[in-house]
């Protein structure tokens, strides 16, 4: 047999392979195969069209809504990274010359994997205790979210007198660099170039956050047009697909274990009340395509609502919740930062008549970092906590004598770390720490930020899941992984940037008026 499949309490006794990949360890056991990083992004990208089938396959259930393995989301669902190590596990299984030991403590994906030809598996691991406990938790969370639900509905509910119905509104995310000043975290300047543009928070903005960014007289949180009978129902709202796969199962207990339904749902509940009580003419949002934005979507087309989703980040190749699932839950407009993205979209089959490019309002111009070969290499680390684990131990692991590496946590997920004579924190963002030898980075658009400064950089890819390519098509750098990091660090050089108009084009105002304001179609 080429792949041998056990627990990570049956690893030890396996001799026989000569390498190991970990696809989901409780005791953090790593992986010693030398090129997996690139192999589980290759596999990754090699089953992009599959996860899109069975997206749309899995979203036409009601419940699908609430859930994000159907809406292709790699950023919030591993369902894309387990069918990629479902190819790797595939492959290395038909070559007789393998010999892999599998590590998985995954009861669902243990499952999914052993009946498979070349692969011979130990025991399973028990799955009723791991099925109960996410059941149990994904229910306390659930009822947690329906509580902070009900409490911010009473705190912020007199935010609703007064609304005029009508008029344009913006639909943020509470980002952390959003003020009381007419800023916006993901529109910078537009509430002080349009003063018309009122602003309303999504259910993910805390009640003190709502309340502050109130101050400025044009703000409100969503939350304050819920409905509290309906909070009552949110304990019960979960992804329930009718398919007995062992991946979809998996990914509905793991969704399942979580409060994320709830919120997706509250998010509902709030934004219909607030469409048919606010009225507003015209509203944008930071658009990512996700389940509750396709809802949206639907229901100001009902009601006559113009929607205009601006693409407020770097739309990788890999980031395929972007794809158009279907025709009414895209905005009339979506509003992309330059021609990159837009011909991007178009390949996926947006349709011209949809696209308009609004240009970068939270990437303003920026001149050349100074580099020096001597000095600090900037690591931004991403979101997401395993990759900017591995990414810290790699290192953490670098010999002595190596570069000063300042470190910068992504906003939305601090980490906390010690810092050394060698590791620090970073003392602000990328444009205020040169001169840099170079960034280091993971699935975060500060790595696109320092290519179009002119500076060397390498992307982190991780051996334990997809860290996701930010880069527009067609724009590359190299890539490394924690073996290969030493090595790559000394042969870091620049590489040519791209024409940063197409990545982050100027932003027309007159433009953004006319979208917004005089519904013309620009």
């Amino acid at each position: 047999m080429a792949v041998w499949l056990r627990t990570s309490a049956q690893a030890s006794r396996e001799a026989a392979a000569s390498c190991r990949v970990v696809i989901h360890s409780d005791i953090g056991m790593v992986s010693d195969r030398p090129d997996l990083a690139a192999d589980l992004e290759a596999a990754f990208d090699s089953i992009r069209d599959d996860w899109r089938a069975l997206g749309r396959e899995l979203s036409r259930e009601p419940s699908a809504r609430l859930a994000h393995a159907p809406a292709c989301a790699p950023n919030v669902s591993d369902l894309g990274e387990m069918l990629a190590w479902t190819r790797l596990i595939g492959g290395w299984a038909a070559d007789p010359a393998e010999r892999v030991l599998a590590v998985c403590d995954d009861p669902w994906m243990f499952r999914h994997l052993r009946g498979r030809p070349g692969v011979t598996a130990g025991a399973v691991p028990r799955l009723w205790t791991r099925a109960a406990a996410l059941a149990l938790r994904g229910t306390a969370a659930r009822s947690a979210v329906a509580l902070r639900a009900i409490r911010a509905w009473a705190r912020l509910r007199h935010q609703t007198r007064g609304v005029a119905p009508g008029g344009v509104w913006i639909l943020a995310y509470g980002h952390p660099a959003s003020d009381a000043d007419d800023r916006d975290g993901y529109f910078g300047p537009l509430m002080r170039e349009i003063p018309e543009l009122r602003r309303v928070l999504h259910v993910d903005a805390s009640e003190s956050q709502a309340r502050d960014l109130a101050a400025d007289g044009r703000t409100a949180g969503l939350r304050a047009w819920g409905d509290p009978l309906r909070v009552l129902t949110l304990p019960f709202v979960r992804w329930r697909p009718r398919t007995g796969d062992w991946l979809i199962r998996r990914a509905a207990a793991r969704e399942g274990g979580t409060g994320q339904a709830a919120a997706i749902r509250w998010q509902e509940i709030c934004q219909e009340r607030w469409l048919a009580r606010a009225r507003p003419a015209t509203v944008v949002w930071p658009w990512e395509n996700h389940a509750w934005e396709r809802t949206f979507a639907a229901a100001t087309r009902r009601r006559g609502i113009r929607a205009l989703g601006y693409q407020h980040s770097v739309i990788g190749r890999q980031m395929l919740n972007y794809a158009p699932a279907a025709e009414g839950s895209l905005p009339d407009l979506i509003l992309c930062s330059g021609a990159a993205t837009r011909d991007h979209l178009a390949a996926w089959g947006v349709t011209s008549e949809r696209l308009r490019i609004g240009g970068a309002l939270r990437f303003p111009q920026a001149g050349p970092i100074a580099r020096d070969p001597s000095a600090p290499l900037f690591v931004a680390l991403p979101f997401e906590a395993r990759t900017a684990g591995e990414m810290l131990d790699a290192l953490r692991a670098l010999p002595p004598g190596g570069p000063v590496c300042l470190l910068r946590d992504h906003p939305m997920a601090p980490l906390a770390f010690v810092e050394t004579e060698q590791l620090r924190r970073a003392p602000g963002p990328l444009a205020a720490c040169g001169p840099l030898s170079g960034v280091l980075y993971a699935a975060t658009t500060v790595g696109l930020e320092a290519l179009l400064a002119g500076l060397p950089v390498l992307r982190f890819r991780s051996r334990s899941r997809v860290a996701l390519d930010i880069l527009p098509q067609g724009v590359e750098v190299p890539a490394t992984d924690a073996g290969h990091l030493a090595a790559d660090l000394g042969r870091l050089a620049p590489v040519p940037p791209p024409d940063r108009a197409r990545v982050f084009a100027p932003v027309d105002m007159a433009a953004w008026r006319d979208w917004l304001i005089e519904r013309e179609d620009g």
